[in-house]
């Protein structure tokens, strides 16, 4: 049968048909990196296309191959709920989703089609955002629909039954990642579930969740030595040699600021849950993202193979890894720059996940199923930027934040409470004109939760308190001494902050107060609750962690020296 893909990206969604044995006859897409590693991959000489023009023309989805199966992948960055904390216009998504939908009910809809089942990726978040059923008048389709005698108000497509989250790891990728499919096998007039094939605990006759673990025990490592040995794809088994293997044996690793900031907002995030830095490696990967970055809670991070202490200790995983992740055969290539290419194999659909829809239909259909997987054996290389460097990484340019840019960051998340270091207000979420530091305490999770201002030289008022407690007095001296020397005045800090680095005579903001938490951790002060008395410090609580006034106490004595004048 034949297949067109509609958004087609890298052609994560096309190969797993291609995998069953579908031909792939065309893919659509605007972008040219994406465009031309489609054509590489299945030998097609498609052309750059907007999608917007099938709503615009129904002449031309009229004209468009009549195929067995439509797949597409509307790009689904603006329903991310991580694009601009999900606030970002949803109508382009929506516009394009709809296009989509709108050439799927031309195909079914018109005399002899031969359309057999169709299939649309998206984000979990695009659910929200689009109708349960749309009639042709909906889809623009009207006169179309007047001219084959069918009533405008009929519906077109229903997506209200035919709609379903997918979890990849269930279906064997090396990834956990969350997206809805809708579609329908058109004989039965309804999507179909493909049984999963994996659990995460192997029971029901499944196999056990693939780990990242398990993909790096059976694959070499980016730092690997350069030789002629077979590579075996950890997924497919497929053997080539390791000259024909691209976009691996480079050096991933990150700068030091970079990968503090990403463990910061993993492990002690003011509101969220804790994550694993660096990563689980007993479990299926996380999401991998289009966006290859390494100081969010998002990225992916795995401890570098290599002995390095501060800048490379860690790294991202490579392209080749990322695309193994994704369920693509180590003979699948990418053109284009790095970003790039981890753009085109981030915004792929899981090859394991398309895989399993295309096999559903041939059962369904009953027609035959191979019993070995069609597979390009060996990688066509030639005319691919292959990443491939086997050097080592010089880390001599290390990221700057912008002028002005804000700081906010706390020692320790503990009694649903932060003590937070920042250098503007965050109640106002403004900026002062001068450049001042603040003392804030944070009450509770997400928004609208209670904010405490504490004033400059509040510290003062805890000297007395905090040598009550086992550890105190060994707190306020190390605080009060060599601490409190290397604290800098206000505009002294924000440079430092800016350039992510300490100089002789003062210690960068970040790790002023990442230095807090390894001080409370070493003096194991005592992980107790304690009741205020006569002064009462945390005005939202009766009860707070002794850990919080030792925090509370050093945060502001940053904030009251910075602030001096």
């Amino acid at each position: 049968m034949k297949v067109i893909d509609f958004f087609c990206g890298a052609g994560g969604f096309s190969e797993g048909f291609r995998q069953m044995g579908y031909e792939i006859i065309y893919g659509y897409d605007h972008w040219n990196p994406a465009v031309e590693t489609f054509n590489h991959n299945f030998k097609l000489k498609c052309k750059i296309k907007n999608i917007l023009d099938f709503n615009r023309s129904v002449e031309e989805i009229e004209e468009l191959p009549n195929t067995e199966i439509i797949i597409g992948s509307p790009p689904c960055v603006s329903f991310s709920s991580s694009n601009k904390s999900g606030n970002a216009d949803k109508s382009l998504g929506v516009e394009l989703t709809e296009t989509f939908l709108r050439i799927v009910a031309v195909k079914k809809h018109q005399p002899n089609s031969i359309l057999k089942a169709w299939f649309m990726e998206n984000v979990v978040n695009s659910k929200r955002y689009l109708q349960t059923a749309y009639t042709f008048k909906d889809l623009g389709l009207t006169e179309w629909a007047n001219k084959y005698r069918i009533s405008p108000l009929k519906i077109a497509i229903d997506l209200y039954e035919n709609t379903a989250v997918i979890n990849s790891a269930d279906y064997g990728s090396f990834q956990a990642r969350k997206r809805v499919i809708s579609g329908e096998v058109i004989k039965k007039g309804k999507l179909i579930i493909p049984k999963s094939t994996h659990s995460e605990n192997g029971l029901d006759g499944k196999q056990g969740y693939l780990t990242i673990g398990k993909m790096k025990k059976n694959f070499p490592h980016p730092f690997a030595k350069e030789l002629d040995k077979l590579i075996i794809d950890p997924q497919y088994k497929l053997s080539i040699s390791q000259t024909q293997l691209t976009d691996h044996f480079y050096d991933t690793g990150i700068y030091k600021v970079e990968w503090k900031f990403s463990k910061y907002w993993k492990t002690n995030h003011p509101f969220m849950g804790k994550m694993s830095f660096p990563e689980n490696e007993n479990k299926p990967s996380r999401t991998i993202t289009a966006t290859k970055i390494a100081n969010s809670r998002e990225s992916i991070i795995f401890k570098s193979e290599i002995n390095r202490i501060g800048d490379g200790e860690y790294r991202l995983p490579t392209v080749r890894e990322a695309a193994i992740i994704m369920g693509f055969p180590i003979t699948y290539q990418f053109l284009g720059t790095d970003n790039n290419k981890w753009r085109l194999v981030g915004n792929a659909v899981c090859c394991s996940v398309s895989r399993s829809f295309a096999k559903m239909v041939l059962e369904e259909l009953r027609l035959t199923i191979s019993n070995k997987l069609i597979l390009n054996e060996n990688p066509l290389i030639k005319g691919v930027e292959n990443l491939n460097t086997y050097k080592l990484k010089t880390f001599d340019k290390p990221p700057v934040k912008n002028q002005g840019s804000r700081f906010r960051r706390h020692p320790i998340k503990d009694g649903n409470l932060t003590v937070t270091l920042s250098n503007y207000d965050i109640e106002r979420n403004t900026k002062s004109a001068e450049e001042k530091w603040f003392t804030s305490i944070q009450y509770g999770t997400g928004k609208g939760f209670p904010i405490q201002k504490i004033a400059d030289n509040y510290y003062r008022n805890l000297e007395g308190i905090i040598k009550e407690y086992k550890g105190g007095k060994e707190f306020l001296k190390y605080i009060n001494n060599g601490f409190s020397d290397k604290i800098g005045k206000a505009q002294e800090m924000q440079k430092l902050y800016e350039l992510q680095k300490s100089n002789s005579k003062y210690i960068e903001p970040t790790e002023l107060v990442d230095s807090i938490q390894e001080l409370i951790v070493k003096l194991n002060i005592e992980n107790i609750e304690v009741e205020q008395n006569q002064l009462k410090v945390f005005k939202h609580k009766d009860k707070v962690p002794i850990k919080q006034l030792f925090a509370l106490y050093a945060i502001n004595k940053i904030s009251s020296i910075a602030n001096e004048n």
